[in-house]
């Protein structure tokens, strides 16, 4: 039987101070509520959102002004010279020398550049995370090959290998081109990727955990999947958000030298490389991808460095002062 002393109500100093409940938050909320304060990281989520929205709007932009990208207006989008018209009521961002509209170019183009960037990006990501984690786990003569053949293609020049491919087989239709495309990214991508993962496997594979795991007799496949690449999961995050720009660049410099996604389907390097011929008399022609190649790379890079600070919890100070 409880005692009186148990049962007597306990009695706060009138002068105490209020007690403060705190609430318990996991390492993902603890991670959202770094990124929040860090300005430049949402920001530059804003500026993705509306270039997805732009993006996907690209039918609707081909729509409403009846310019569809692949249709030319030689009457309305060209003067008497023959040169293109600038921005205004009919062309908001102004025509090409074709007289096709680039706003509308531009919009499908964004669809192009941000599909073969995240496409890209992911693929390469799965290859390098499988290359470096059985690299990096199993060791021995595996490790030895894996890491070798990542430094073969590490050595490989791609833009050679890219017109090689795009000469060799002739590719004409869009899909498969930009099949190609995205394939060759992630060929040449995952590599750098898989030597990060490997580097972070051998060092994880001798924590104090892996070894409780083995002591307890759990295999390697287990203690593979279930103790070591769940660790592996802010690093993967970051660097496929830095992997998504470069990604997105390269598409740019194969669409430039005419051995990326091919035409009429439009594309932010294969604007580039029709406006820089008569850039001095039609500015918005280099103008208009290039800025929009600028925005969506700097985001993407600044939205990765924010996911790096926020996953790190050693970085709240950093952030505290921006």
């Amino acid at each position: 039987m409880s005692s009186y002393s148990e049962l007597e109500p306990e009695i706060i100093p009138p002068d105490a101070e209020p007690v403060v409940r705190v609430q318990g938050r996991s390492p993902w909320q603890l991670s959202w509520a770094r990124f929040r304060r860090d300005r430049l990281a949402v920001v530059s989520l804003v500026v993705l959102a509306l270039m997805l929205v732009f993006a996907l709007m690209a039918p609707l932009w081909a729509s409403w002004t009846g310019h569809p990208y692949d249709q030319t207006f030689p009457k309305t989008a060209l003067d008497p010279n023959g040169q293109p018209v600038g921005p205004s009521a009919d062309f908001w961002l102004g025509a090409d020398q074709l007289g096709r509209d680039v706003l509308v170019r531009a919009s499908y183009g964004a669809r192009i550049s941000l599909l073969v960037g995240i496409a890209a990006a992911v693929l390469a990501s799965l290859l390098g995370v499988a290359a470096g984690t059985l690299a990096g786990f199993v060791g021995g003569w595996l490790d030895t090959l894996i890491a070798r053949l990542m430094d073969i293609t590490l050595a490989l020049p791609y833009l050679l290998v890219a017109i090689l491919l795009a000469t060799t087989f002739q590719i004409s239709s869009v899909a498969a081109s930009l099949t190609m495309t995205v394939l060759v990214i992630a060929f040449f991508s995952f590599a750098a990727f898989g030597r990060i993962i490997r580097g972070q496997v051998m060092s994880l594979k001798e924590k104090e955990f892996v070894e409780a795991a083995r002591s307890l007799g759990a295999s390697k496949a287990r203690i593979m999947f279930v103790d070591v690449l769940p660790n592996l999961v802010a690093q993967v995050t970051v660097l496929t958000s830095l992997l998504i720009p470069t990604s997105i660049v390269f598409e740019a410099t194969l669409s430039f030298l005419g051995v990326g996604v091919r035409p009429p389907m439009p594309s932010w390097g294969s604007m580039l490389g029709e406006g820089s011929d008569v850039f001095q008399s039609a500015w918005w022609l280099l103008a208009v991808p290039a800025v929009l190649l600028l925005l969506t790379t700097l985001s993407f890079n600044l939205l990765g460095d924010g996911i790096r600070d926020a996953l790190d919890p050693r970085s709240d100070r950093v952030i505290g002062k921006k």
